[in-house]
């Protein structure tokens, strides 16, 4: 069985679709996220920054817009409403070259164990809602056959602890699924880049009392993110020191990591 070629028409039109030098940022008022914003920007990138908070993202916009000379729009996009995610990511005027996902959210865990609404969450943002935002640019990257998605998941998921386990939960579930996304993308023409952060300065851990040599800046982890993706990286650990920190947590047996305080 053969399958019909496209007219050179369909092939333009086709091509057409992915806007080349733009980035969509989702989850974009993090400070990791506006970190790799101003990153991109100043490189040339032209940005989409979608998230809830869109007086903020048009704040940022602007300010991107007047220092770097880039395009910048925001973008108003719910990862816990997930009847309109896919609506507003195909809504776009065209195909963008890069996403880089930043959503995620850190709530109690005792809430967690007590409200199912905490749970919801958790879970909706940093995974359900995720899977759904990346889901719909995957398909439309598949079919320009080129692209790239790198997400943000965490080390919190490579093995769970009692001092944030529904969290590392979804971090785990998002991980398990960009693996298997990479594997799918891959024959397809487009990459796919997993970030897994360790401890990082920013307002979701602020005023925990984070070790400074293993702690990294939203600064740093926006510099790793960016050699990853130029280099084809499938997963970048940031700071680099956590892959080894993880491989050694990852091997303790169980008998004696659940006997713990983690």
């Amino acid at each position: 069985m053969t399958m019909a070629k496209k007219s050179p028409q369909e092939q333009i039109e086709r091509a057409s679709r992915l806007v080349e030098n733009q980035a969509l940022i989702i989850g974009a008022s993090s400070d990791m996220a506006r970190a790799m914003s101003y990153l991109l920007a100043s490189r040339g990138w032209n940005l989409i920054l979608a998230g809830r908070n869109l007086k903020d993202l048009r704040d940022q916009s602007s300010d991107l817009q007047i220092r770097h000379k880039i395009i910048a729009e925001p973008m108003t996009l719910d990862l816990l409403d997930e009847r309109t995610i896919r609506k507003r990511i195909r809504a776009l005027d065209g195909v963008p070259e890069l996403t880089v996902c930043f959503a995620g959210l850190m709530l109690s865990e005792d809430e967690a164990r007590k409200d199912s609404e905490v749970v919801h969450k958790i879970l909706g943002t940093n995974f359900t809602g995720v899977v759904q935002a990346i889901n719909s640019v995957a398909e439309q990257l598949e079919e320009e056959g080129r692209g790239t998605i790198a997400v943000v998941s965490s080390v919190a998921g490579d093995r769970g602890r009692s001092s944030n386990y529904h969290y590392g939960s979804a971090k785990a579930g998002l991980t398990a699924y960009l693996s298997g996304l990479r594997n799918y993308l891959f024959h397809r023409g487009v990459h796919v880049v997993t970030v897994k952060p360790g401890f990082v300065r920013t307002s979701m851990t602020e005023g925990m009392p984070l070790p400074g040599p293993i702690t990294g800046s939203p600064q740093k982890v926006a510099q790793d993110i960016w050699k990853a993706i130029e280099k084809k990286k499938n997963v970048v650990y940031t700071l680099w020191m956590w892959k080894w920190i993880m491989l050694i947590i990852r091997n303790v047996p169980e008998f004696v990591f659940k006997r713990l305080k983690m």
